[in-house]
């Protein structure tokens, strides 16, 4: 999906694949992004739950990303895969602080901030930025990469090897000074 005068969402070039649902306690699809998921705010990862996604799911991966970053390149503020078919729902902070309720055998890689969990929003102020949480349904218990993979790198292993995608869009912005 393309919107016109906005950078397009992650996966708008990749081939189409069963689409499924994904919600949260603490967010709403077009709504915006509570300040526990600004960097300023502590980066606590949302709460995501998933439903009717495809049957052969072995794994699933969780990411957000900002199109509207100033980079040219988008910014990755969380990449999380290798979670069990078995888990359809993440708790709130889960990808933050001391990863309560993460799936052993879970793998975070670094997000553009350096750091493996869940960044924050922190756009430029007086910009407002669409924050993308993408819940993917993967054909293999494990996708590839280990902890020291690029965002880009689990991004190429998702593009063949997805079977599904949900996604939940939410809107941040830190007012302008004065």
């Amino acid at each position: 999906m393309v919107e016109q005068g906005r950078a397009p969402l992650p996966h708008a070039f990749h081939p189409p694949v069963h689409e499924f649902t994904v919600s949260s306690d603490d967010i709403e699809h077009g709504g915006e992004l509570g300040p526990g998921q600004a960097k300023a705010g502590g980066d606590v990862s949302p709460h995501l739950r998933w439903e009717g996604f495809p049957e052969g799911t072995k794994s699933f991966a969780v990411t957000c990303f900002d199109p509207d970053a100033p980079t040219g390149s988008g910014f990755w503020h969380w990449v999380l895969f290798d979670l069990p078919a078995s888990v359809t729902e993440l708790p709130a902070g889960a990808g933050s602080g001391k990863f309560e309720g993460l799936p052993a055998g879970a793998v975070h890689v670094r997000n553009d901030y350096g750091d493996k969990n869940f960044g924050g929003a922190a756009p430029p102020a007086g910009e407002r930025h669409r924050y993308v949480f993408t819940v993917y349904a993967v054909d293999q218990p494990k996708l590839g990469p280990d902890a020291d993979a690029s965002a880009a790198a689990v991004g190429f292993h998702l593009r063949f090897h997805t079977l599904g995608r949900a996604h939940l869009i939410a809107e941040y912005e830190v007012p302008a000074a004065g």
